[in-house]
């Protein structure tokens, strides 16, 4: 069954996640698409909210085809079969890592300014995004998040391709999708509405959540 959009999804991946509350997380989004899921699980277990930044490497001349991923602090993830594939020679991968990392610290300033992520070591984080599909963005993230060295560290989303979702497994501690579908074509295929998330939008809901890490 589709969701509505991300908010009614947020809503349900809250409440499958009400068990975590009693550990005080910390949510943690993807942007842009994964932010307002996470408003509502961070609503929904009154727990503070932060962005993790993280970018898809996509293939040259075909950019929805992942070749890797990059996350904060310098994580990276890259699909040796998908590069091989793709055709992508060292000159390529280097300019396109280039890109991609201007673009995350574009969006890092963007989404936080000079705020830096918040201390994670010893606690629950909980990252959550809209799907999953390949999850090497998924990766490289939960790669950074690793290296702030949380208690424990949950990835959450509403909707993952099953395959991904048993590889995934192996790197978190615990796993919460509400769907895992064997046949997964595109994350909006599970969304009856699946707009676009601005950085306007991203700025808005964090300013909502309003959480000062500095009171933590």
């Amino acid at each position: 069954m589709p969701f509505r959009d991300r908010e009614e999804a947020g809503r349900r991946l809250g409440a499958r996640l009400a068990g975590l509350r009693g550990e005080a997380p910390v949510v943690l989004a993807l942007p842009r698409g994964g932010v307002p899921v996470a408003f509502e699980v961070a609503r929904a277990l009154g727990a503070p909210l932060e962005v993790l930044v993280a970018r898809k490497l996509g293939a040259p001349g075909n950019p929805e085809y992942a070749l890797g991923a990059i996350a904060e602090g310098g994580a990276l993830v890259l699909d040796d079969v998908a590069v091989a594939e793709a055709g992508a020679g060292e000159a390529q991968l280097a300019g396109l890592l280039e890109r991609e990392t201007a673009e995350l610290a574009r969006r890092v300033r963007a989404y936080r300014g000079d705020r830096p992520l918040p201390p994670l070591a010893g606690r629950t984080a909980i990252l959550v995004d809209d799907g999953i599909a390949t999850g090497r963005t998924t990766l490289a993230a939960v790669r950074a998040l690793r290296r702030l060295e949380p208690r424990r560290l949950v990835v959450a989303a509403p909707v993952a391709a099953a395959q991904t979702a048993a590889s995934l497994r192996r790197e978190v501690d615990e796993l919460v999708c509400l769907v895992e579908p064997e046949v997964f074509f595109a994350v909006g295929s599970w969304y009856e509405r699946f707009g676009q998330t601005t950085d306007d939008e991203v700025r808005a809901l964090l300013e909502r959540a309003g959480f000062d890490w500095h009171q933590a």
